[in-house]
């Protein structure tokens, strides 16, 4: 993908870059999207917008180039995760605004977006996991409630824009599904901890279980799932971690 003659290039993928334009921000995506995923992650993205959430508004969908391409309100700020790294004395204070975002997202509904269960079950099917893990974690996921909350599936503080107001602004709706809060929350747990975060991993999970009122035990049992999903993504540096995840039946 040639990418020489674009400028303020934001995050470059093999196949994606993400680029800012004046006060816009351009998702400009490879041949490996089908048309379908990329109207799909607009169209998801519109929904969440019609929640009332602070978000990116989505302003048009085209093609630049002859490359599909997102186009998008561009939000001035910080993320969270820069603002942590920046002031780790005020980690606590960051990861409380952090739950309550999160909290604040499950509080919305949207009927019309992808169901989370039905996104598990094709992750496990894609897995390349023996025939009897995949029968365990599907059994697992069909034991789970279903419910209709909006869940991000990628809820980290790298996805939070705080602007110079303090305003929280939530990026990156390309997982949105609707479903069960907890599964939303275990993936957000599992990321910290790729990212070599356990502690504030830990931190967070305690948090979220306060506030919400929900079992830490609830959440943990949703960890192999997610962790199953995310080893659909292939990076060979997190499977054996994944793998190890993904065997734990029960956790303290």
């Amino acid at each position: 993908m040639n990418t020489d003659n674009i400028k303020n290039i934001i995050v470059k993928r093999e196949d994606k870059v993400i680029y800012r334009e004046g006060n816009k921000l351009i998702k400009l995506f490879g041949e490996t999207f089908s048309k379908s995923d990329i109207l799909n992650e607009a169209l998801n993205q519109a929904r969440v917008e019609e929640t009332g959430l602070a978000i990116p508004k989505l302003l048009e969908v085209t093609k630049i180039d002859g490359k599909w391409a997102i186009i998008m309100e561009y939000i001035e700020g910080k993320t969270l995760e820069e603002l942590i790294k920046a002031n780790p004395d005020k980690v606590d204070e960051y990861i409380e605004k952090f739950v309550d975002l999160q909290m604040l997202v499950h509080t919305k509904r949207a009927p019309l977006l992808n169901k989370l269960h039905d996104k598990m079950a094709r992750k496990i099917s894609e897995t390349g996991l023996d025939a009897t893990t995949r029968y365990e974690l599907n059994t697992r996921l069909a034991g789970m409630p279903k419910h209709k909350k909006v869940c991000h599936g990628d809820f980290n503080p790298s996805n939070i824009i705080i602007t110079e107001d303090g305003t929280p602004y939530i990026i990156d709706w390309s997982h949105v599904t609707q479903g069960n809060a907890s599964a939303d929350v275990a993936r957000t747990y599992l990321l910290f901890y790729l990212k070599g975060r356990e502690d504030i991993g830990r931190k967070y999970l305690k948090l979220f279980s306060e506030k919400s009122d929900t079992a830490i035990q609830y959440i943990q049992k949703w960890i192999p799932i997610v962790a199953a999903s995310q080893l659909v993504k292939g990076k060979e540096e997190e499977r054996e971690f994944l793998l190890r995840w993904i065997d734990v039946v029960e956790y303290e």
